[in-house]
């Protein structure tokens, strides 16, 4: 994806355009775990659960509103409105930690999130839907009905947490239909959103997430989320433990995103050409920071 083409060093980069017009880029936040005691397999990329709350509660003022994941990409695809200051929290994999400290803080705020569930991770699935290997402990369906009952967004994440663009094309298929039917049949409805594992998608991978009936999915990129990059690439921004107070406001307003992400534009770019170039049929080990 296109890194940022406007000044990210000042607030124009997240404009305030006012409510109903078109935003020209958002923050997309990525989390995945939120826990005091994380095993080292998501330390880098957990949050206490303190500093989630102040990272909320600076949202709110800084004045920026929290929207589903799907609210952007129907903002950016059909018109649909959004507040004056849009900002969007995604959380990855479906840890047991989002029931047991991100919701709380969410309800206790008002405040919306998206989670993308690696369906075949949950604690609860049945044997034959067991796939892949959770780096901790995961939610069960039951949590899932809960946490959409409260009014957070709930998407795809694949089912076994694959490398979706460095396996065959019926494997692809597979993740993508198991990920789709499960979360349909035991949430109630269709889910519109999706979330690549990795960050990795190539054109193929787009293509059927597309045709599995998704309106959107976002990677990671590190860089604002912008309309030219279209409804099945959209860029989020990593948040990890070490995340400051500072830092963590700043890229909520946009500011400054360039800079603070230049040492993981240099690995990705290095992973897409050891990818390529090995031609994998598995993800390339990345150092525990970088993995999403």
């Amino acid at each position: 994806m296109r890194g940022a083409s406007l000044n990210d060093e000042s607030p124009s980069d997240h404009a305030t355009p006012g409510r109903g017009a078109a935003q020209s880029a958002v923050p997309v936040l990525m989390y995945h775990s939120v826990r005091a005691d994380p095993p080292p397999a998501t330390r880098a990329l957990s949050v206490h659960p303190d500093r989630f709350a102040a990272q909320l509660d600076a949202l709110l003022e800084l004045g920026l509103t929290p929207v589903p994941f799907g609210a952007l990409v129907a903002h950016w695809r059909d018109g649909v409105e959004l507040p004056a200051r849009p900002v969007v929290l995604t959380f990855d994999d479906g840890y047991a930690d989002f029931h047991t400290e991100v919701l709380p803080r969410l309800v206790e705020r008002g405040l919306s999130a998206s989670l993308f569930v690696t369906t075949g991770w949950l604690a609860d699935a049945a044997p034959a839907d067991r796939a892949g290997r959770p780096l901790d402990a995961t939610l069960c369906w039951s949590q899932l009905k809960e946490i959409e009952a409260a009014g957070i967004e709930t998407g795809g994440h694949s089912h076994s947490h694959a490398a979706l663009d460095a396996v065959r094309a019926d494997a692809l298929g597979d993740e993508l239909a198991r990920c789709r039917d499960l979360l349909e049949d035991r949430l109630g409805r269709a889910e519109r959103v999706f979330c690549y594992p990795f960050g990795y998608s190539d054109a193929q991978v787009r293509a059927a997430v597309r045709a599995r009936g998704w309106t959107g999915a976002c990677a990671v990129a590190n860089t604002l989320a912008r309309p030219g990059q279209g409804p099945y690439a959209l860029a989020r921004l990593t948040i990890r433990r070490r995340t400051d107070a500072a830092a963590f406001r700043r890229l909520a307003q946009g500011v400054g995103v360039t800079r603070h992400y230049l040492a993981d534009r240099a690995l990705t770019k290095g992973y897409a050409v050891v990818r390529r170039t090995r031609g994998s049929l598995t993800p390339i080990r990345t150092r525990e920071r970088d993995r999403p």
